[in-house]
């Protein structure tokens, strides 16, 4: 690629990165075993819609002016670490009924189309409101650009497009990979209303350590 300096280097940095469990991994997960293959898939487009947002804001320069911001940087966190304990309270409070599975039926049918909206913001959301990710494509992505090139910004979107591919194929891979088992291991369903109650604790958990964070830049 044009611009660029070690592609494949790049793409096998990136895959790692992507393969390493974290908030993503876990909610893409947690939906899948809980909803089905098309829930986890949906909630990985979310996840991977959120990065494209931080992708166009590091070209544009955006992420660089937060990083050198200490009030952008802790405003966003915030926000962040607060949409995260929501999401964790939210699954410690939610209701043993609404975990079942439903045998084939909610592989091919999780849930309906409000349901799936729901899911995928969440994921689009819960990657938005976390100035590490941003800060992440900012220190990540220039250091493989080639020196002296005209536009550097087009570079940057066609990297973090190759990232962000990547990564949606490693997480649709979580999702479907999670479907199976939650299809197939029958212990696994009958206690499924305990992974709510341990990813809820772990999304709560993220939070606090976001809101915990110091500036990176800083």
């Amino acid at each position: 690629m044009v611009g660029v300096d070690n592609l494949a280097l790049f793409i096998v940095a990136g895959l790692l990165l992507n393969l390493t469990p974290g908030p993503d991994v876990l909610y893409i997960v947690t939906h899948a075993l809980r909803r089905g293959a098309r829930a986890g898939m949906v909630a990985a487009l979310g996840i991977t819609a959120g990065c494209f947002v931080h992708i166009a804001a590091a070209a544009l320069g955006l992420s660089a002016l937060m990083a050198a911001s200490s009030t952008a940087f802790t405003l966003l966190k915030w926000l962040g670490a607060a949409y995260l304990l929501y999401v964790g309270i939210r699954l410690l409070s939610s209701k043993v009924s609404g975990f079942a599975i439903d045998s084939g039926a909610a592989y091919a049918h999780p849930t309906g189309a409000t349901g799936l909206k729901r899911i995928f913001f969440q994921g689009f959301w819960t990657n938005v409101l976390n100035p590490k990710v941003a800060l992440f494509f900012l220190a990540f992505v220039p250091q493989f650009i080639a020196p002296g090139v005209e536009n550097k910004a087009l570079v940057f979107l066609l990297l973090g497009l190759v990232f962000n591919l990547n990564g949606l194929a490693v997480n649709l891979g979580w999702a479907l990979t999670s479907a199976w088992l939650g299809q197939r291991l029958d212990a696994l369903q009958q206690r499924l209303h305990w992974l709510d109650r341990v990813a809820g604790a772990m999304f709560i958990g993220f939070g606090l350590k976001l809101a915990l964070s110091d500036n990176p830049s800083h």
